[in-house]
């Protein structure tokens, strides 16, 4: 069987080599698993995680992002051991409610006034810098946007996005889709986000890594233009690849 990642003649930004995972010793929710994710030039990539829940996706995000060590094996940064800058968005809004969102950007980032008025144009906040970071004074998408904003800006060679828009509504959830799309085509970080859509993971990724329970089953290109809109969601070709993912899926949850 061939393997689903294996060296090629891009250099590898992210290797997880033999890694198991256990909290009792005994049931293992990860074992003896592996994982590449190249490193793209100048571009970077867009990959998304699906699988059933408990599969050990949100697992994989910890690990990279530093907030979390494997039982056993090793997580390797372009062959080395050292993390470069790695950003996570959570589901639930990471910021701080006493601060401004200008306050929360400059604060989290370490960033200038400067840099924190162009982050909040590129994340669509114009007009909000002096709200404070709370509900119901920002709207949970913009709240959610305060998130990016601040882990844009350390500059990130890689951004985590776990679940980003589970607590949206879809109107919301559309509209936070095209900004993180607009975003990933403004940087070169490489951006690994876990969803639960397979609809959503077809319009932003341009890989998407299935997992089964513990491994992963299936690697899928997805031939898209970088640059996507929603109205490619009625395309032949966007429903034919999303019927192909949930086959996938179905298969790998028994459902």
């Amino acid at each position: 069987m061939k393997p689903l990642f294996e060296n090629t003649p891009l250099p590898d930004l992210i290797e997880l080599k033999d890694i198991s995972q256990t909290y009792d010793g005994e049931k293992y929710i990860l074992k003896d698993l592996d994982w590449l994710v190249e490193d793209k030039p100048d571009q970077g990539q867009f990959i998304c995680l699906l699988g059933p829940s408990g599969c050990g996706k949100s697992t994989l995000l910890r690990y990279i992002a530093g907030l979390q060590t494997p039982t056993q094996g090793k997580i390797l940064f372009n062959g080395k051991e050292e993390r470069p800058g790695v950003g996570m968005i959570f589901q639930r809004y990471s910021c701080f409610p006493w601060l401004t969102v200008a306050e929360n950007i400059m604060l989290g980032g370490g960033v200038s006034w400067a840099l924190a008025q162009e982050l909040i144009h590129v994340c669509g906040l114009d007009g909000l810098e002096s709200r404070y970071a709370e509900y119901p004074k920002l709207s949970g998408g913009q709240l959610q946007r305060v998130a990016i904003a601040t882990q844009l800006a350390i500059k990130p060679k890689v951004l985590l996005l776990d679940e980003p828009f589970g607590a949206l509504d879809i109107r919301t959830r559309v509209g936070m889709q095209d900004l993180v799309n607009s975003i990933w085509n403004k940087v070169e970080s490489t951006f690994i986000m876990v969803t639960h859509d397979i609809e959503e993971a077809v319009y932003l990724a341009d890989e998407i890594h299935i997992m089964g329970k513990g491994r992963f089953e299936e690697r899928i290109q997805v031939p898209f233009d970088k640059k996507r809109t929603q109205s490619m969601k009625s395309s032949e070709e966007f429903v034919r690849l999303s019927r192909k993912v949930r086959e996938i899926m179905f298969g790998v949850s028994g459902g």
